[in-house]
């Protein structure tokens, strides 16, 4: 009978009948899988594979491992605070969506419009200031934007006046002509003021020039009110949003380069990513509700998100791929939403009307909100920044919050 019908039938070999070469063979296997004499089968799968001797070495094991690099660390999602920090009243807050009233400075100075006049809030002493009040009978700032110096401070007024204010000194220093209706929009580029108004007029003032010589570009292609103005980073691009849905990019030559009307709302709402230089983010109405994404460069559409209500305005944050968006009806909350997944972070609730205006800290780490309810909310929602100086600097701003409950 051959070997293996043998071995099959009775469960071991005729080791007599086996040759000298064989049962050698036999003996370097069995040692080979661990296996001991009495024992018949070399696999099992009803018991543990048995331990290896204590001085067995796998030779194999340095191949194994060799291509294995260091594991990326898993990441820690951080704890974002969903309730505002300090509230703090702002009375006579017009209520119009197509204003801009709300900046923060880089010297930590909040600049907000109540009615018909300026405050100045020192996030670092806590102090308030008023900057300017308007004469006129029935006029009222409708937009407020800091130069990068923190000194300089543009005002747009309904009565379609543009003005410069030294803060530092409270001292109007220049006044610049161009528009026949209210300024709602204001932006900055260097020494270039660019300013929007309800007569669909994009005016752009070099402020070191004399005032009849200072609109250098007055820019025609929107037909309703410019009610969102934005130059990118690098002063390359300028963004404008307005009542006629549409959204226009501008080189800083001042050319068209793209007019976009994707929305089905106003534009108001203008973010450039700091993170991508040609990344821009747009936010529309109450028909539209979406947040879009473009790129500059070539005018396409990179990503959209139905956030359900009227988005009012937009912040990145500098410290993580997030974007944060203030809405209106219905819901008058704040979101926060992963870049670029568009997933939602964090809700944040507390205005009970809409949420018109939002400026962030110099320091990135939170954001200042402005409702129609008549109340400036303060939201560490961005983290805070990496390094001690960053943090002392976070926790010297969120001391002096508590000495004020009223910008008057």
């Amino acid at each position: 009978m051959d070997d293996l019908p043998h071995f099959e039938l009775s469960g071991q070999e005729n080791l007599a009948e086996t040759s000298p070469s064989k049962q050698a063979l036999n003996a370097l296997l069995r040692s080979a899988c661990n296996v001991s004499e009495d024992s018949s089968r070399i696999l099992a799968f009803k018991h543990k594979a048995p331990a290896p001797p204590e001085d067995h070495v796998n030779q194999m094991a340095g191949l194994y491992n060799s291509n294995l690099g260091q594991c990326a660390p898993r990441k820690q999602y951080r704890h974002i605070p969903t309730t505002q920090d300090r509230i703090l009243d702002a009375p006579d807050l017009v209520d119009d969506y197509y204003l801009n009233l709300l900046d923060w400075s880089s010297n930590n100075t909040i600049a907000v419009a109540l009615g018909a006049t300026a405050y100045l809030w020192n996030a670092a002493d806590g102090s308030i200031e008023e900057l300017c009040s308007l004469p006129g009978e029935g006029d009222y700032i409708t937009s407020l934007k800091w130069a990068a110096d923190s000194t300089h401070l543009a005002v747009g007024t309904s009565s379609a006046r543009v003005q410069v204010w030294d803060a530092a000194r409270c001292k109007q220093v220049k006044e610049l002509p161009g528009h026949t209706n209210r300024v709602s929009s204001l932006a900055w580029n260097n020494a270039i003021l660019s300013s929007g108004g309800r007569d669909s007029l994009i005016c752009n003032f070099d402020v070191r020039l004399r005032k009849a010589e200072a609109c250098v570009a007055t820019l025609r292609s929107h037909e309703q009110e410019v009610c969102g103005l934005a130059w990118s980073p690098s002063g390359c691009q300028l963004a404008s949003g307005g009542n006629d849905n549409a959204l226009c990019i501008w080189s800083a030559g001042f050319e068209l380069q793209h007019k976009i009307a994707a929305h089905q709302a106003a534009v108001k709402a203008l973010a450039w990513c700091p993170f991508q230089s040609n990344l821009l983010a747009s936010g529309g109405g109450t028909a539209d509700r979406c947040i879009r994404f473009w790129n500059t460069s070539t005018g396409a559409q990179l990503n959209s998100i139905d956030t359900g209500s009227q988005v009012c305005a937009l912040q990145w944050s500098r410290h993580e791929r997030e974007i944060l968006s203030s809405h209106g009806y219905s819901k008058n909350q704040l979101c926060l939403w992963r870049y670029p997944t568009l997933v939602k972070a964090a809700e944040l609730t507390g205005h009970t009307a809409r949420v018109l205006h939002m400026a962030q800290s110099p320091d990135g780490s939170s954001v200042v909100t402005a409702g129609a309810d008549e109340t400036l909310r303060f939201w560490k929602v961005f983290g805070e920044p990496a390094g001690k100086a960053g943090k002392a600097a976070a926790q010297a701003s969120g001391s002096s919050m508590m000495r004020s409950a009223s910008i008057r």
